[in-house]
């Protein structure tokens, strides 16, 4: 599927989700680590969550730009599902930062970080949703008629190869230097 942000013919969006995805990982360990005594990484987390959330905004707003390109159907609704789980993600990280603006510097509170805890786990779930949009209906990713006729995996991975016609004997035990 092309999509209207592209770089080159490759889709935007899923080179911007790397990032938001990595900095609120990371800052959930970093705010684990300050639940632990390690007090000054409580401050990290704060603002390593804040600059993921502005990147997560970026890469949500380049996957809504992409939403108009898809075409109804079960792929239009994995879409839309896909979105709106990471909207919640976003929606969830940015409750946490306003909860913790008056205490940057220390650690969160138990129940914020279970808050965490449970974005975190949408965010991993609207991964693999994105995943599956490209594995089960090639959404951001090149059209299959573009592919080389040598791609490992067939379009719908679900689906099991129909066999594969077998040389002859003969031509299977030669070396390659005798079929030359």
């Amino acid at each position: 599927m092309q999509t209207r942000l592209n770089i080159s013919g490759h889709p935007v969006h899923p080179l911007m989700m790397t990032l938001p995805l990595g900095l609120i990982v990371v800052a959930v360990l970093f705010d684990f680590g300050a639940l632990l005594g390690l007090g000054f990484l409580g401050q990290v987390g704060y603002w390593t969550l804040v600059a993921g959330l502005f990147a997560a905004i970026l890469a949500v707003g380049a996957g809504l730009v992409d939403l108009w390109d898809v075409p109804a159907g079960a792929g239009k609704r994995r879409v839309v599902a896909y979105e709106l789980v990471n909207l919640g993600m976003v929606a969830l990280f940015a409750i946490v930062c306003l909860a913790r603006v008056d205490n940057q510097a220390g650690a969160p509170t138990a129940g914020i970080f279970l808050v965490e805890l449970v974005a975190l786990a949408a965010g991993g779930y609207g991964a693999w949703l994105g995943a599956s949009m490209v594995r089960d209906f090639r959404i951001g990713a090149e059209p299959a008629d573009d592919l080389p006729t040598e791609v490992i995996f067939p379009i719908d991975a679900r689906r099991p190869r129909p066999p594969q016609p077998r040389a002859p004997r003969s031509a299977r035990t030669a070396s390659t230097w005798d079929r030359r």
